[in-house]
C-alpha cells in the first residue's frame, strides 16, 4: 500500500502538483523519512549483488538431485576444464567444520562422498569462474552418482517409535489439572488444524561477496545480507578453520528476509572459493535456487481440546502440535517451543497441557518466519474460540473480551504479566467496526493475537550501540541489527536524534563486525526495544561528555551503550510466575466480507507501546496483513516426495495489489516499561491473527468451518487471486 501511495505521489509531482515534503526532523513520533529511502528507491544504494571488487570471480553451486540418496561419487573434471573456470570445491576442500547451525550444528554446508543427502537443497560442489554464466554452466557439468533411497516426507510417520532420532525437540507447557477441568466443563470442543509450507518470497535472492586478504590482519572480508553478521562470522570462521578476529563481515541492508536469512546461506561457499582461489568471489542464487535452498515456514498439525464454562470463560486447553522441521534443525526447536508457549493465544487459561514436537524429514528445512510458530498455533486456538462461542451462545468479540489477558494474569507459560498489556484496548478499538458490520448483515470475523518481543526463555539478550561524533558535525551510529526493510535503521536513527536534539541528516548508521556489538540475530521483534535502549544509554554518555559544547569538539570519540535482559526463564523453570519473555505485542484484527464473500476491509488494532514512526508502523501492519491474507487464502510452497514443485514467485499465488483490501491501522499505546519511550515490537504480531480472523469471517459467510490453510476453496481466495477461480472452473 505504501508503494502504491509512493507511485501516486511521484505521478502527482510529475504533473506539477504539490506533494508532501519528507519529514527530516528525526523526532520520535514523527513521520521521518526512511533512512536512505531515496537512495534505495533510485537504485543508488547497492545490494550485495551490485558490489564489485578488482579481479572478482563469480560463483555457482551444484545442488543435490535427490532429497535422500547416498552420494557415490562427485566428478568435477568437466567443470574444472570448462573455459573461464578458476576453481571448483567440494567437501574435501573444507578446512574446518562442515556442519554448522545457529543452535544445533547439523546443517552440512557441503555433502561429502559416501554421505546421504538430506534434501534437494544440499550443496555438493561450488564453482568460481570469470563470468556468472561460465560458473553456472560449469556447475551443471559436475557429474554426481547416487544410490537413491526413499525419502521420509511425513513428520507424523517420521516420529514413529522406531525412529526416535527423527524428533528434534519436544516442548511442553503444563499447568493445573486439565483432565479434571475438561470433565467438569460446560462446553468442550475438539478439532484438528493443519497449516502449510510457506515461502518467504523476499525480493533479493541470497548473495555474498567474499574478498580474501583485504587489509592487514584480516584474512577475509565478506559482505553479508544475513540477519546476524556476528553469527555469520562465527560459523564461517569455524568452517574455514580461521580465528574470528581474522574475518570481517559488513552487513548490507537486504531486500527482505522475514526470518529466512537467519541461517547461513551462500556466505560459506563464496568464502571458501575466495580463500582457495585468492580472488574475490560474488555468489548469487537464481530465484529457483533460492526457493529450493532456504528454510520455509513450518507446516504444523495441531490437535486441540478446549473447554469453557456456561458463560464462555476458558477452563482448559490440551494441544498436541507436530511441526515438520525438514532436513536440518535450523531454529525448528525454538519455533515449536514458541508454538507451545503461544498455544493458548492471548487468553486466560487456568489449566494447560501442551506438547509440541519438531520432527526431521527430507523436505526442505523449516525455520524462522515472521511470527515464528505463533501464527500456526493462533489459527488453531482462535478457531477453537469461535467454536466455543457458538456453543456458549455469544459472539466472537464477546468471548474474546471475557477471556482477554490483562496485567497480573498468567500467560500460557505461567508468566505473571507485568505492565504493558494492551490487549483489551485493541479489542475496544475494533468493537464499533465489528458491531457495525454485524448490524449491516455483513459476514465478519475477529481474532486476537500475541507475539513475544525478545527471544527470552532464559537467554541473555543485549542491545549494544556506539555513537561517534565526526569532524564534519555528523554522528555515526554503530549498532548490530539487520535492516531488511522493516525500518530498524530509521527507528534507531530517530531515537539518537531525539536524545541528541539533532535532525535526521546528522546521524549516519553502520553495521559491521569491525565494532564488537554482537547481539545475535535480528529476530523476535526485539531490535527496537533492545537497540533503542542501547542507543539511549550511548546518547546519555555522549551528552554527559558534551557538557554544553558542540559535537565537533568530541570528534572521533566513541560512546558505548548497552541494555541487558537477563531475567527471563525457560518455561517450567525459575520462580512461580517468572517471566519467559520481557514483553509481548498484542493485537486484534477484524475482517469484513461483502455479500459475495470477498474481503471488503481489514481493521487492525495493535498495541505498539509507543509510536516511534507512524509511517513505518503502518507499513509494517499493512505488509503483515498482506502476508497474513496470503497465508490464509492462497499461498503454499508445494513439496511432493521431498521435491519442491513451486519454483517461481508467480506460482506461490501471492495476493496481487488488485486483490488487496483496504487496511485500517489503529495504534494503541500501552506503555512498555522495558522499551524505549514505552515502545514494544510489532513486526511479527501484525500478522499473527490475520488468518484466524479470515477463517471466522468465512464461516460467518457460508457456514463452513475451515481448519486447513490455505483456504483456497473460499470465495475470498478466488476474489483475491483470480487465477484460483480460473483453476477451480477448469477442474469443474
Amino acid at each position: 500500500m505504501k508503494i502504491v501511495d509512493a507511485v501516486r505521489y511521484a505521478a502527482a509531482a510529475k504533473r506539477g502538483e504539490s506533494v508532501p515534503e519528507p519529514d527530516r526532523s528525526g523526532r520520535v513520533g514523527s513521520r521521518t523519512a526512511r533512512y536512505q529511502g531515496r537512495e534505495l528507491a533510485l537504485g543508488d544504494k547497492p545490494y550485495v549483488n551490485d558490489l564489485r571488487a578488482p579481479g572478482m570471480l563469480h560463483g555457482a553451486i551444484r545442488f543435490a538431485d535427490h532429497p535422500r540418496a547416498r552420494v557415490l561419487s562427485v566428478d568435477t573434471s568437466k567443470a574444472e576444464g570448462y573455459p573461464g573456470v578458476i576453481g571448483v570445491v567440494t567437501a574435501k576442500d573444507v578446512p574446518g567444520e562442515r556442519r554448522q547451525g545457529l543452535i544445533t550444528k547439523d546443517w552440512r554446508l557441503f555433502v561429502a562422498e559416501g554421505e546421504v543427502t538430506s534434501y534437494v537443497g544440499d550443496v555438493v560442489a561450488a564453482v568460481a569462474a570469470e563470468t556468472r554464466a561460465a560458473a553456472r554452466e560449469a556447475a551443471a557439468l559436475i557429474d554426481v552418482r547416487y544410490e537413491v533411497e526413499p525419502p521420509v516426507t511425513n513428520p507424523l510417520e517420521a516420529m514413529s517409535p522406531g525412529a526416535p532420532s527423527n524428533v528434534l525437540s519436544i516442548s511442553k507447557v503444563k499447568r493445573g489439572d486439565v483432565n479434571g477441568a475438561l470433565a467438569s466443563a460446560a462446553h468442550v470442543a475438539m478439532e484438528t488444524f493443519q497449516t502449510q509450507f510457506v515461502e518467504h518470497a523476499f525480493l533479493e535472492p541470497e548473495s555474498c561477496l567474499a574478498v580474501p586478504d583485504p587489509e592487514p590482519g584480516i584474512a577475509l572480508h565478506f559482505h553479508s545480507q544475513g540477519q546476524g553478521v556476528w553469527d555469520d562470522r562465527r560459523q564461517v570462521a569455524s568452517f574455514l578453520a580461521l580465528p574470528e578476529d581474522k574475518i570481517r563481515v559488513t552487513q548490507v541492508s537486504n531486500g527482505g528476509a522475514f526470518g529466512a536469512k537467519e541461517d547461513l546461506n551462500v556466505q560459506p561457499q563464496a568464502s571458501l572459493l575466495a580463500v582457495l582461489t585468492g580472488k574475490p568471489v560474488l555468489l548469487t542464487l537464481s530465484r529457483a535456487e533460492s526457493m529450493r535452498f532456504h528454510a520455509k515456514r513450518h507446516p504444523m498439525w495441531m490437535e486441540y481440546t478446549v473447554g469453557c464454562d456456561e458463560e464462555g470463560h476458558l477452563v482448559a486447553v490440551r494441544a498436541r502440535i507436530v511441526g515438520d522441521t525438514g532436513a536440518y534443525a535450523s531454529v525448528g526447536d525454538k519455533v515449536l517451543e514458541r508454538a507451545a508457549g503461544h498455544a493458548c493465544s492471548s487468553y486466560k487459561v487456568p489449566n494447560v497441557d501442551v506438547e509440541a514436537r519438531a520432527v526431521y524429514t527430507n523436505n526442505p528445512p523449516a525455520g524462522a518466519m515472521r511470527g515464528f510458530g505463533a501464527n500456526q498455533a493462533n489459527f488453531a486456538m482462535e478457531g477453537m474460540m469461535d467454536i466455543l462461542a457458538e456453543k456458549a451462545g455469544i459472539d466472537g468479540w464477546e468471548i474474546r473480551w471475557r477471556n482477554a489477558l490483562e496485567t497480573g494474569d498468567r500467560f500460557s507459560t505461567g508468566q505473571i504479566l507485568g505492565a504493558g498489556v494492551g490487549l483489551k484496548n485493541t479489542l475496544l478499538a475494533v468493537r464499533d467496526a465489528y458491531d457495525e458490520a454485524r448490524a449491516a448483515g455483513k459476514a465478519v470475523g475477529v481474532a486476537c493475537g500475541v507475539k513475544n518481543s525478545g527471544v527470552g526463555n532464559g537467554l541473555k539478550e543485549y542491545g549494544k550501540a556506539i555513537l561517534r561524533p565526526e569532524a564534519d558535525g555528523t554522528v555515526t551510529l554503530f549498532h548490530s541489527w539487520t535492516e531488511m526493510g522493516q525500518g530498524v535503521h530509521t527507528a534507531l536513527q530517530q531515537i539518537a536524534c531525539e536524545e541528541l536534539g539533532v535532525t535526521a541528516e546528522v546521524v549516519r548508521v553502520h553495521v559491521d563486525t569491525i565494532r564488537e556489538l554482537d547481539t545475535g540475530q535480528c529476530t523476535a521483534s526485539r531490535s527496537t526495544v533492545l537497540g533503542g535502549r542501547a542507543v539511549i544509554e550511548a546518547a546519555n554518555r555522549l551528552k554527559a561528555a558534551l557538557n554544553g559544547g558542540s559535537l565537533r569538539d568530541l570528534a572521533g570519540q566513541e560512546f558505548y551503550g548497552e541494555f541487558l535482559v537477563d531475567w527471563t526463564y525457560k518455561p517450567g523453570t525459575g520462580p512461580d510466575g517468572g517471566a519467559t519473555h520481557y514483553a509481548y505485542g498484542w493485537a486484534t484484527q477484524v475482517v469484513i466480507l461483502d455479500a459475495t464473500g470477498r474481503i471488503e476491509r481489514v481493521v487492525a488494532a495493535h498495541d505498539v507501546g509507543k509510536v516511534i514512526n507512524p509511517t513505518l508502523l503502518e507499513g509494517q501492519i499493512e505488509g503483515a496483513v498482506h502476508m497474513g491474507l496470503g497465508h490464509a487464502l492462497s499461498e503454499e510452497f508445494i513439496v511432493e516426495g521431498g521435491v519442491p514443485t513451486t519454483t517461481t514467485l508467480k506460482s506461490l499465488n501471492i495476493i496481487p495489489p488488485a486483490g488487496m483490501p483496504p487496511v485500517e491501522c489503529i495504534f494503541v499505546e500501552e506503555h512498555q516499561p522495558e522499551g524505549p519511550y514505552g515502545a514494544k515490537g510489532v513486526g511479527e504480531v501484525a500478522l499473527v491473527p490475520t488468518a484466524s480472523a479470515v477463517a471466522a469471517a468465512l464461516h460467518d459467510h457460508d457456514g463452513v468451518r475451515r481448519t486447513r490453510l490455505p483456504m483456497r476453496d473460499s470465495p475470498a481466495a478466488r476474489a483475491a487471486v483470480p487465477k484460483l477461480a480460473s483453476a477451480g472452473r477448469a477442474r469443474d
